[in-house]
């Protein structure tokens, strides 16, 4: 029998600190959200309970309840729909070293938020796993 070899991936670091904000169920998305520093990623999402943004960390105003600041990795892309375990493949061993993340899916890709204190940790585990890990801008 030939053992299945998991896939490699590339990724891009983005440079850009990025926080997660939750704001009231009928809030609308706040101009902060969507303007202001360079970020390679945002998001506005609204359940029944709560609208949560992610943005840049440094827009986002005193008093707001958030998390952060968090280093944004994307894999390489756009990404096939019908792929399978493509999170999996890249959450379960930064599980195993205690990295905590946050997980976002766009239409081309995914992407993998990471607290800015175990971004080098994160970043070893996936070399160490043979991924490709590459600087990128903002």
């Amino acid at each position: 029998m030939t053992a299945v070899r998991a896939p490699r991936w590339e990724l891009t670091r983005h440079a850009s600190e990025l926080g997660m904000a939750q704001l009231g169920p009928g809030a609308e998305v706040p101009g902060w959200a969507l303007a202001g520093q360079p970020a390679a990623f945002r998001s506005a999402q609204r359940t029944d309970d709560e609208l949560t943004v992610i943005c840049a960390w440094a827009d986002i105003p005193a008093g707001v309840t958030a998390v952060g600041p968090f280093h944004a990795f994307s894999i390489d892309g756009p990404l096939d729909h019908s792929l399978i375990g493509v999170l999996a493949g890249l959450l379960t061993p930064l599980a195993g070293a205690e990295v905590s993340v946050l997980a976002q899916s766009t239409y081309n890709t995914d992407w993998i938020l990471v607290p800015t204190d175990q971004t080098a940790e994160t970043v070893r585990v996936w070399t160490s796993a043979g991924h490709t890990v590459r600087e990128g801008a903002a």
